[in-house]
């Protein structure tokens, strides 16, 4: 049976009351009512064992990350010694075996210092819901005395722009609401200057559609175009994730929401009795639409990701209905949010109620983004974005030979790591490595060794969202470090490493005496890797390659942590030094029965370029990688004649590969 994809971002239910009573809430104006048979506050005990089973998980899976997100009801309500005691369990549990990514979604009106204070000392990032200005916020979020919660809110995001708390302000989220108006939401939420803005649909089925208002076929299209136009007319200085994730989907690259996108969801839900829910965003549906039947005292965080609702939510075009696979934007659209789907006749088997709107809305960023012509070629060289006018070269038909195909993806990769420019640079160090990736990239000496790391086919699916995923910004640090060592350059990079396996991609794995400060100096013949000045240099652990008869060199990487996504069955662990050996001798005797068959294979339309190969556990057969060009999964014992059949085969396949969604750091709202 095919391993589920891995679960990585849990929202857990710390208080099942509010203090507002917005109208538009699903967890209390939909369909589903089961908050009101839950306990208003989740026991210790109930943490005590979240936390248990999603460390046992995180080993099991060897998870670099997980996000766990506070929510509710209002979690704050919890009050600050209990937030203190959640989250000094979840992270006693999880920060020995993986990258906990620690975050509330709150409404803000009892954000305390008290609360501040918790927040600080967990690293714990704080998302606020706000509507727009005043007139828009208060015509749905009110307190339950049928007050203003506007100011109460704006005094929360006052206390999160302090200095000392800034680093902990996630973001904003504001339901849409068409009856609003849309530039005059977008200026008053970015006049807060958050670190991020996310637009979220209100949630809806057919049985229960949106408000539609006389005049517009597509409301909320337009709506958001509208945002669109005026976050484009302000230089687009405020991350929105909807935008964001549209232009990752249009170049080929990951969705950013699981609002959008056929990726498949990595979201597990556990409410305040240890009950553990599909997305809370099927509450909108129907009563129990998000349950399971299991809870955290009998079951794992395993059994619930082989849960028939929750593959129901990660078949990605198999998912969808009929009309959606026909639909041209179905790579961007996904069907939209899988709660959005429901009627009472078809249950999930339909578009979105939404899906006139979602096209539309993509269509048109689509066109919009092709009249400002963002584009970028491996020739030209990673730089901070900018307008200009394509080249005919880059208008070009649809790359088809081996080499066009291989410049395709590398130019797939500038692009998306562009898009995280302003966000990089923010971070400590972060001008200073994009300064260097420049130069090495302008130099015609050194870009070839740009082009081999950003070529990776392991890193293509997160260079899109490097300043949103937990430990991004170290992995960008070790991508400009990779590039440094590889040219040769002169060249010094600190950053706050999250882990003590730091990989450098293509490279190897230094192993530092703990997570923290790193400081990487590279010079013309080698480099060093310390955690400190003071310390030192950590244990370092190179990637094999094995050199092909004609020259090729194929890199066997059992290291990278970004392997484990891109196959259908698990990857080995790092092999010792004699089974990597043993393996690199199959691998050329492979290729070498391979050549002896057939002289002139490299020739055939059916040829693999084969860039990286990953070992995969005994049995395993051959597989080719999900996320980009040349990745090629190989079991430890593969026979060479099994290669030699099989690896043709793989060949035509070759085209589309599927790319898996990051963690988001959210999953629903209130």
């Amino acid at each position: 049976m095919t391993t589920a994809p891995a679960l990585q971002q849990l929202v857990l239910k710390v208080h099942s009351r509010c203090d507002l009573a917005c109208d538009h809430c699903y967890v209390y104006e939909h369909a589903d009512q089961s908050w009101s048979r839950r306990p208003k506050i989740i026991s210790q005990d109930t943490v005590d064992q979240v936390a248990y089973r999603l460390a046992t998980y995180a080993k099991e899976r060897e998870l670099p990350s997980v996000s766990v997100i506070l929510h509710g009801g209002e979690p704050l309500l919890a009050g600050p010694l209990r937030l203190r005691a959640i989250c000094e369990a979840l992270t006693t549990a999880l920060a020995p075996v993986t990258t906990l990514d620690l975050r509330i979604h709150t409404n803000g009106v009892q954000l305390s210092p008290r609360h501040l204070d918790v927040f600080r000392d967990f690293g714990v990032k704080v998302g606020i819901s706000l509507d727009g200005d005043r007139a828009a916020n208060d015509r749905h979020r009110l307190d339950r005395r049928g007050r203003s919660s506007y100011d109460r809110v704006l005094r929360a995001v006052e206390r999160l722009r302090a200095p000392r708390n800034r680093h902990l302000f996630a973001g904003l989220l504001c339901t849409v609401d068409v009856a609003n108006d849309p530039v005059a939401v977008h200026d008053a939420l970015t006049a807060l200057e958050p670190p991020r803005i996310d637009y979220l649909l209100p949630h809806s089925t057919w049985d229960s559609p949106p408000p539609r208002p006389e005049g517009s076929r597509v409301p909320y299209a337009d709506w958001l175009l509208a945002v669109y136009d005026r976050w484009a007319q302000q230089g687009r200085s405020v991350p929105v994730r909807i935008f964001e994730s549209v232009h990752s989907t249009l170049n080929g690259g990951p969705s950013l929401t699981e609002a959008l996108g056929l990726a498949p969801s990595d979201l597990a839900v556990v409410e305040t009795d240890g009950t553990f829910e599909q997305a809370d965003s099927l509450k909108t549906a129907f009563d129990g639409a998000a349950e399971t039947g299991y809870d955290v005292l009998r079951h794992s965080f395993a059994e619930l990701a082989e849960h028939p609702g929750v593959r129901a939510r990660q078949l990605g075009i198999d998912g969808v209905s009929e009309t959606c696979r026909a639909c041209p934007v179905v790579e961007s659209c996904g069907g939209g949010l899988y709660a959005h789907r429901y009627s009472g006749t078809r249950g999930f088997d339909n578009p979105s109620v939404f899906c006139e709107d979602l096209r539309t809305f993509i269509e048109g960023v689509a066109e919009r983004e092709r009249a400002r012509g963002r584009t970028h070629s491996p020739q030209e060289g990673v730089s901070s974005p900018q307008e200009r006018t394509p080249t005919p070269h880059e208008q070009a038909p649809a790359p088809r030979s081996r080499d066009e195909l291989y410049f395709s993806h590398v130019e797939l990769a500038r692009r998306l790591i562009t898009t995280q420019f302003h966000r990089l640079v923010a971070q400590p160090g972060g001008k200073d490595a994009w300064r260097l990736l420049e130069e090495l990239d302008a130099d015609d000496r050194s870009r070839r060794h740009v082009n081999a790391v950003l070529g990776h086919p392991y890193l293509l699916p997160v260079l899109s969202s490097l300043g949103l995923l937990p430990g991004g910004s170290a992995l960008f640090m070790a991508i400009v470090a990779a590039c440094a060592v590889r040219a040769g350059a002169t060249a010094t990079l600190s950053w706050d490493q999250p882990h003590p396996d730091l990989h450098l991609p293509t490279l190897g794995t230094v192993t530092l005496p703990g997570p923290g400060p790193v400081e990487v100096t590279v010079a013309e013949d080698g480099f060093q890797i310390r955690s400190g000045p003071d310390t030192a240099a950590g244990s370092w652990r190179p990637l094999a390659s094995a050199v092909l008869t004609d020259g090729t060199t194929v890199l066997v990487d059992d290291a990278d942590p970004l392997r484990r996504d891109s196959y259908p069955v698990p990857v080995s662990a790092p092999l010792t030094a004699d089974a990597l050996d043993a393996f690199r001798e199959r691998l050329l005797a492979a290729y070498s029965l391979l050549e002896t068959r057939t002289p002139d294979w490299r020739d055939g339309p059916d040829a693999l370029d084969v860039t990286t190969v990953t070992p995969l556990p005994p049995g395993s057969g051959l597989h080719l990688g999900s996320h980009g060009y040349g990745a090629l999964g190989l079991a430890v014992d593969f026979a060479p004649e099994e290669f030699t059949r099989e690896l043709p085969r793989l060949g035509r396949r070759v085209g589309q590969p599927a790319t898996p969604v990051p963690p988001e750091g959210a999953g629903t709202h209130d």
